[in-house]
């Protein structure tokens, strides 16, 4: 009896330790939603997923406090809306004492990194923080030293993959340099961070370069191979996250600092609103890229290990649709915590649902829908614009899931997004006498009409979701 009891720990410890995430992985925790999880609800997800490193676009005070006590590895982050206060030296001291050395405590939050800006050099920026984010990433490095823990947390730049190229009469990635327009700025950067030994952050996208681009090969997306591989003077190249990173490699030889170590900051595929949007592709992409990470393949150019943060956790349903309606569809989670579909993080094929958030606290069983006995229909799209307006209608989008319903079903579907957004308030669900609440579910095939969670708070209102929609667009590299 005693050996049996023994086997079966040893079994159970087994079985714990071959589903651990793959070490390197970490996850974009992100909090653009006009209903989101209680910070303490996503944290104890994170542990009992065994998920080992987050990475922020803020400081709030809420998410650290729910991260403290715990081993997850945290990235923080400085907008790119307060890079230009950074520039005065006394002002980064300040936010490092009010952001970082005040969880530097036995049982604090186990911060490894902070993000000075996001993708701060966008062509879409129009140079907006193109001569602010060096000064800000010197300075805050800077503070992170004078406050004795320096040697222990990096400030680093999250750049968008546009950064970087490669000339359309040589479209390989042993030809990738710096963009002409910003070469002086980030050589001073990646200059900066070889002398502080921080990590070059950068984020790449295969979903998008499909997305921008009608004629790329759908396969090279993917990790599972491809028909028409690019060849780069013998060096094959069967998936473009490989081609992209490697891009970057070359580009960073060319200044001097080829070993420079390099993080993905964000790499993902969404779900939602777009025709290639959808489970099946994110599943098989997530597949490939967990398989190649527990392998440590790492790429041709730079074979090994390879730290890299997933995009996203959860799905965020007041981002700026600029870039594209996929944009609130990146979560590996619902927008109430659960998984979307199963994958397994360890790399070893055994694909499993995450576990969910616990607890999660709904509204009621109501919906608004179209009101079947309406009889002026003359203003039926002007509402619905509204509805659209002010709260999420992504899905109703070309191949997206609620793409198929019938023009009472798109209506019924924008007034109940509203009607959630608005926290089912009565007056909400009218529409001119178009609408009606209904306690029956009005889910149509792959089309959810979501009850919204009853959320502890909301730092968006839901005109957010209106300002999100007129925010600067991302741009696409070609790869």
């Amino acid at each position: 009896m005693t050996w049996l009891w023994f086997l079966s720990r040893v079994f159970s410890i087994w079985l714990l330790l071959d589903s651990v995430p793959v070490h390197s992985l970490g996850f974009n925790w992100g909090t653009m939603a006009t209903h989101p999880l209680p910070p303490n609800t996503i944290a104890q997800m994170l542990k009992e997923n065994g998920y080992q490193k987050v990475k922020l676009f803020d400081a709030d005070e809420s998410t650290l406090s729910s991260l403290s006590g715990s081993s997850i590895e945290v990235m923080v982050a400085i907008p790119n809306n307060m890079l230009a206060d950074m520039n005065d030296y006394n002002t980064a001291k300040q936010w490092v004492k009010t952001n970082v050395t005040r969880y530097n405590f036995n049982g604090g939050v186990n911060i490894k990194y902070v993000a000075v800006g996001n993708e701060p050099f966008l062509t879409s920026y129009n140079n907006s923080f193109t001569n602010i984010t060096f000064p800000a990433l010197q300075n805050i490095q800077n503070a992170l030293n004078e406050a004795g823990v320096g040697n222990t947390i990096k400030a680093t730049v999250p750049m968008n993959a546009d950064v970087y190229y490669s000339p359309a009469s040589n479209p390989v990635p042993s030809a990738g340099r710096f963009r002409d327009d910003i070469s002086g700025q980030m050589t001073e950067i990646v200059q900066f961070l070889n002398q502080s030994n921080a990590p070059f952050t950068v984020n790449i996208y295969p979903f998008l370069s499909l997305y921008a681009n009608p004629d790329f090969p759908l396969d090279f997306a993917f990790f599972d191979g491809t028909s028409n591989p690019t060849n780069d003077n013998g060096v094959s190249y069967t998936n473009v996250f490989d081609a992209n990173f490697d891009t970057l490699v070359w580009a960073l030889r060319k200044i001097g600092y080829g070993n420079l170590p390099i993080f993905v900051g964000e790499v993902g595929w969404p779900t939602d609103g777009d025709k290639n949007a959808n489970v099946a592709y994110a599943q098989r992409f997530y597949n490939g890229l967990l398989k190649k990470l527990a392998a440590n393949q790492g790429t041709p150019v730079r074979p090994g290990y390879l730290e890299v943060y997933l995009f996203g956790l959860i799905d965020e349903d007041a981002k700026s649709v600029a870039p594209g309606n996929f944009e609130r569809h990146w979560g590996i989670f619902r927008y109430d915590g659960q998984s979307k579909f199963p994958m397994d993080l360890s790399g070893q094929g055994q694909n499993n649902l995450q576990v969910a958030a616990k607890n999660v606290q709904y509204m009621p069983q109501r919906w608004c829908v179209f009101n079947p006995s309406a009889t002026d229909l003359s203003k039926l799209n002007d509402n619905m614009n509204y509805a659209c307006t002010y709260s999420d209608c992504t899905a109703l989008g070309y191949g997206s899931s609620c793409n198929s319903l019938d023009a009472h079903g798109n209506a019924s579907y924008a007034f109940n997004m509203y009607f959630q957004v608005q926290n089912q308030q009565d007056l909400s669900c009218n529409f001119q006498g178009l609408a009606m609440v209904t306690t029956q579910n009005a889910s149509q095939g792959t089309c959810d009409f979501i009850i919204q969670i009853a959320s502890f708070s909301s730092s968006l209102t839901p005109s957010a979701i209106v300002l999100a929609s007129i925010l600067v667009p991302m741009l696409f590299v070609s790869w």
